[in-house]
């Protein structure tokens, strides 16, 4: 049996060298190449430092806004939760500025918006996560919402329940 030798258009189709060197597509790999991603809906959750101006907070949303629009995206909503306390500490830090978007994008600009916050020291913490394509994003944010408002609901019962148990503590006389 006779093989034949390997010349470049061979090499290319198996794959140990990329097309660009040698310039020769298939036909197989320009409809590969031409394929358009789907536009995929995703959430995130960012913590930023809590010394950061509005002005910074602006800046960053304007640069995220940028990336997106590269890989035609765009923010659906995004939401000021304000100055929290963290669960944990972060660089020493015990607070940090919430914010929770919603938006559309191909996948690649994942990886870039997660490149770019490594890189930002007002990151502090950073959340991203694909929604489920069959609901709206407006579906996925009411969902949401209603939770945070579940939530406060707890957490105002439960300060409630704290002050009955101290007032009751204050009141006992003590013999």
């Amino acid at each position: 049996m006779i093989q034949e030798p390997l010349t470049p258009c061979s090499i290319v189709l198996v794959g140990l060298l990329p097309p660009v060197v040698y310039g020769a597509l298939t036909e197989r790999d320009k409809m590969q190449l031409t394929i358009e991603k789907p536009l995929r809906k995703y959430e995130s959750i960012l913590i930023l430092h809590p010394d950061c101006t509005e002005e910074e907070q602006k800046e960053f949303f304007r640069k995220n806004k940028g990336i997106l629009s590269d890989f035609n995206g765009e923010y659906e909503c995004v939401e000021t939760w304000g100055k929290r306390r963290l669960g944990n500490a972060i660089n020493k830090l015990k607070m940090g500025i919430y914010f929770y978007s919603t938006f559309q994008s191909k996948a690649e600009s994942i990886a870039e918006l997660e490149r770019t916050m490594r890189i930002n020291d007002k990151v502090l913490r950073f959340y991203h996560k694909r929604l489920d394509d069959r609901k709206t994003i407006g579906e996925h944010t009411e969902a949401y919402r209603e939770l945070i408002l579940a939530s406060k609901k707890r957490e105002q019962e439960r300060e409630r329940l704290f002050q009955q148990k101290k007032a009751a503590k204050v009141r006992k006389p003590s013999s």
